[in-house]
Formats: structure tokens, C-alpha cells, sequence
């Protein structure tokens, strides 16, 4: 394939322009759209030279924060990656790093479960939300099992693709301890991460909680704002209790329970993630779940 040369769209309020089809995302990596604009990243769908299909590209954007910080950032997510296999877990193809870093990942043709939920007509199916709670625990189990904690599960880092379920982002993961008061998604937010406090592996039961959460209400949790000014930094999840899911659809009592209890203001109540997929497996394996 041929190369081209670098091309933009124009600059926009959002920030600088992102590249347009016929771009180089990397060398190498030719860009045939931009998918998604996050708050410090870009992803691209790429065509690789060297492997002849599509992946896909993750690059910061251009004048985003400190360049050399975002550089350690994207090769911190890289170097993770690529001591990860499992199958509910994003492949790592490259990390790319000069002249600037990009992470070449698998292309996955699923969408993510956050368009799923805004597009759906129907609410999903509660057999199909526990199946998926099931495949969140087995990463995060993976992940628990090599000293990290990821502390940033939402619909919009899953990837639903045949009826698999795979997590796309890490960018903020690491190993438990206290963490940086805020760090990781307003909404999604253990009450312990809010804070900076000690985080364990129950902020991630949190976070699988959460997702649950929304899937199956079609809410995102804790998406109410302040109505005072002068609180900034405080979180509603460190205030009030997510109510029960049953509060806004009518599911089993067991799988409310299930949902609920990974939403436990304090940590050592909520399930382990073994105990959380032990409810799900057994909650699926009843008659009829719905």
C-alpha cells in the first residue's frame, strides 16, 4: 500500500483536529476513519502496512496535558498490555513510539455497551447483563491475579462482540493502594476512589456494579449533579446509596441483590469477584433467568 501524507480536519472547538481518512496515524498505519475522541485520546481505525488488515490506533491528542506525561502514559498502557492474554481483554498488537507514541490494538467489529444501550429498543435481557457481568469478573479476575486494578470500568470501555465481552481501556490501571482522590470517571467512581483513599480489589466489584447498573436500567449511576457550587469536590457516591436497580425495572430479586451488593458504599461488604461470579454462574444456571 501506497504511502500518504499526513492530513487534518480543520480545528474545531473541541480541540485540535483530528486526522482524516488517507492520514498517518503511525508509520505504517494509514488512517481509514477516526472512531472516538476521549478527553486526552484519539482512536483510529488504521491499516496496517505490515500486517495487510485493519487495527486499531490509539495516539493522545496532539497538545493534550504535558507531552512527555502523555507519552509515559500511552507506553505505560502499552508496556500492560502486552503482558496480557486473555479473551475479555483487548489484544495488543505494537507500541509505536516514535515520533510519537501510538498503541496498535486488534480491531474488534462489536459495538461498545454504552452505544448498545443508547441504541437498543428494548432494554437488554437480564440473562444476557449477568452473562456479561460473568465476562467482566474473568478479566478482572485475570487482572487481580497480576497486582492490578483497572478502576475504570464503563459501558464505553466494553467492546460487545459475539457475545463476548472485552475491555478496551487501561489507561489508568494500577496496583491497589491509595490512590489520587477522583481519578478514573466521575459517574463510575468507587466511594473509596472519590476519596483517594485505600483502594482494593473491591473498587473494581464497584465498577463491574456499576456497569451492571446501567445495563440493566439504561441510567447512568450517580449522574446527578450538585445543585450547590460550593462543593466541588464532593462525589454523590460518597453522600447517598445508589437506589436498587428494582427501584426502575422489574428483575429477579436474586440478580437485584447480585447488583446491589457490588454497590456497597463500604468495600468490605461488597462480593469478592469470585463470590460475584459464583452468584452470577448460579443466578443463570436457575430456571428462567429474564
Amino acid at each position: 500500500m501506497t504511502t500518504v501524507s499526513w492530513g487534518v480536519q480543520e480545528e474545531s472547538p473541541a480541540g485540535p483536529a483530528s486526522l482524516v481518512a488517507g492520514g498517518i496515524a503511525a508509520p505504517g498505519y494509514m488512517v481509514v476513519a477516526h472512531l472516538h475522541r476521549s478527553r486526552y485520546f484519539d482512536v483510529y481505525d488504521v491499516f496496517s502496512e505490515e500486517r495487510s488488515c485493519r487495527c486499531i490506533a490509539k495516539l493522545p491528542i496532539p497538545g493534550t496535558g504535558s507531552d512527555v506525561k502523555m507519552r509515559r502514559r500511552v507506553v505505560r498502557e502499552g508496556t500492560l498490555l502486552k503482558r496480557l492474554t486473555h479473551p475479555h481483554i483487548v489484544r495488543l498488537y505494537e507500541i509505536v513510539k516514535e515520533p510519537g507514541p501510538a498503541l496498535i490494538l486488534e480491531t474488534l467489529s462489536g459495538s461498545t455497551l454504552s452505544h448498545l444501550i443508547d441504541t437498543s429498543r428494548r432494554r437488554l435481557a437480564v440473562a444476557d447483563i449477568a452473562q456479561l457481568g460473568l465476562h467482566l469478573c474473568s478479566a478482572v479476575h485475570y487482572l487481580h491475579g497480576r497486582n492490578i486494578l483497572h478502576l475504570d470500568l464503563k459501558p464505553s470501555n466494553i467492546i460487545a462482540e459475539f457475545g463476548y465481552a472485552k475491555i478496551i481501556d487501561l489507561s489508568i490501571a494500577r496496583p491497589p493502594g491509595r490512590g489520587v482522590p477522583g481519578a478514573g470517571t466521575v459517574q463510575y467512581l468507587a466511594p473509596e476512589q472519590a476519596r483517594g483513599t485505600c483502594m482494593t480489589p473491591a473498587a473494581d466489584v464497584w465498577g463491574i456494579g456499576a456497569v451492571l447498573f446501567e445495563a440493566t436500567t439504561d441510567l447512568v449511576p450517580f449522574n446527578r449533579a450538585w445543585e450547590s457550587d460550593d462543593r466541588p469536590d464532593v462525589y454523590e457516591q460518597t453522600e447517598i446509596r445508589l437506589e436498587s436497580v428494582r427501584v426502575h425495572r422489574r428483575v429477579p430479586q436474586a440478580f437485584a441483590a447480585i447488583v446491589d451488593d457490588c454497590l456497597e458504599p463500604e468495600p468490605s461488604r461488597r462480593p469478592t469477584v469470585a463470590a460475584l461470579a459464583g452468584r452470577l454462574d448460579a443466578f443463570l444456571a436457575a430456571p428462567y433467568p429474564t
